[in-house]
């Protein structure tokens, strides 16, 4: 049965992704508002997600309003759909992304950036375009740990990706994103979080196998400014720590 329950869930994933991006290829070009266009493409991407895999959103607290720029703990793909379900933005991607067959595309497309973490001079330059999405009235999302994890713990975040929002003491919002799944089903550290060498496609077999599973988005209060980046990292880990509901 779960075999049966991945295929189908898989395959209903990969129509409904290709669907999408075409209905969003086709008519952007007659949309005078690209960016309500691209925006509307991506949350009816996630939200088309959220459907077939069965996924529940618990939200605690208030997401933030367009444009705002929120760091998060990262601990899968599935935290993509999961925050671009509850909040209005794009995300700061890992550049390897871009040179992904197809998929690469589909997300450069949706506005996302793409940032080379290996070659520190690529940090400006995706500074310059986040604070260009935020001047458009978009908001931007980032994983600042910098690889996602097991979701035992909140690891140390990369004060590079904070510098331009020291720099400018831009307010920077928060959240921690957590996952469980019911009783009797594969513990949400395996079937949810991506953390290992596991082969993408494996990964996602074994999670769309699960019949149902939460993700739970707590936000914080206040956002946080500081001029120090190294300080700003460090107290807005603090307050993802805090929030931050280890994973079973």
């Amino acid at each position: 049965m779960r075999k049966i329950r991945a295929a189908i869930r898989l395959t209903l994933f990969f129509v409904a992704t290709f669907g999408v991006y075409a209905l969003w290829f086709l008519a952007v070009v007659f949309i005078p508002n690209k960016i309500y266009w691209r925006q509307l493409i991506f949350k009816l991407w996630a939200a088309a997600f959220k459907r077939i895999l069965n996924m529940k959103i618990e939200v605690i607290g208030t997401p933030p309003k367009a444009p705002f720029f929120l760091v998060c703990n990262h601990l899968s793909y599935v935290d993509i759909p999961a925050l671009r379900y509850v909040a209005d933005g794009v995300f700061v991607a890992k550049g390897e992304i871009e040179g992904w067959f197809m998929a690469g595309k589909m997300v450069g497309d949706m506005g996302n950036i793409f940032i080379n973490r290996q070659k520190h001079r690529d940090i400006p330059r995706a500074g310059k375009e986040l604070i260009e999405k935020l001047d458009g009235g978009e908001g931007v999302m980032i994983f600042p740990e910098g690889t996602s994890t097991k979701g035992e713990e909140v690891l140390p975040f990369n004060s590079s990706f904070l510098e331009f929002a020291a720099r400018t003491e831009l307010p920077v919002s928060y959240c921690s994103i957590s996952y469980k799944t019911p009783d009797g089903e594969i513990p949400a550290s395996e079937a949810v979080c991506w953390w290992d060498d596991t082969v993408l496609i494996n990964h996602m077999f074994r999670l769309f196998s699960v019949r149902e599973f939460t993700a739970v988005i707590n936000f914080g209060d206040t956002p946080v400014a500081n001029s120090n980046r190294k300080k700003l990292a460090q107290e807005l880990h603090n307050k993802v720590k805090e929030k931050f509901i280890p994973v079973l």
